[in-house]
């Protein structure tokens, strides 16, 4: 019995069996871990400018990377998904958002220009103007519109889910969607998507 168990630590290269299991289990583990493709889950309920630039910018580089990418559009978030989709920008409730002219010398370029809410509350079309200037200040710095963005997702097969219940909620058309949308479900299928994924956003 001694030669049998010396003959088989000797196939097993000086290992017991059981160092040897060990050793053969974390090796499969790890090459299973590496094989693996790195899934992201993405809860969009926001639909202004910058929360769609954050969303699109993410999830199309995430697919790039090879990543599996999830986006599950909720509320608000529904409104990144419309044919006619043009997100204003806000700087209410955000005192952290600058204003930067886009226009002018360089030194007036870069003021940080923090309109006060009462300012912003009162004075007529403030976003409109605000997100005009912002559209203004990515296109000088080659920054390419959200909805190219949106379109380059889908051209890498992101996933892009439309909440059911909240486009049943407002009385939203579906036509009213543009074609990328691929899935139209529930809450139930992006928590079953997100409690399998590695990375999981909220925005």
């Amino acid at each position: 019995m001694a030669d049998a168990d010396n003959q088989l630590i000797t196939s097993l290269g000086g290992k017991t069996l059981e160092e040897w299991f060990d050793a053969r289990f974390e090796q499969k583990m790890l090459e299973r871990e590496e094989a693996k493709t790195t899934t992201l889950s993405m809860l969009i309920t926001k639909g202004t400018l910058d929360w769609g630039y954050t969303t699109f910018i993410v999830a199309s580089t995430a697919a790039a990377l090879g990543w599996n990418v999830s986006l599950f559009f909720t509320f608000y978030g529904l409104s990144l998904l419309k044919k006619d989709m043009s997100p204003l920008i806000s700087g209410l409730g955000n005192p952290a958002m600058p204003m930067k002219m886009p226009f002018g010398p360089a030194w007036f370029r870069n003021i940080d220009m923090n309109i006060p809410n009462l300012v912003q509350a009162n004075v007529p079309f403030f976003e409109t103007i605000a997100t005009g200037l912002m559209k203004q200040t990515l296109k000088q710095n080659g920054v390419a519109p959200v909805a190219d963005l949106r379109d380059a997702c889908v051209e890498m097969d992101v996933e892009i889910i439309a909440c059911q219940m909240t486009v049943d909620l407002f009385g939203m058309n579906k036509e009213d969607f543009f074609d990328g949308v691929t899935e139209w479900s529930g809450a139930t299928a992006y928590l079953d998507k997100a409690s399998r994924a590695d990375v999981t956003l909220f925005t």
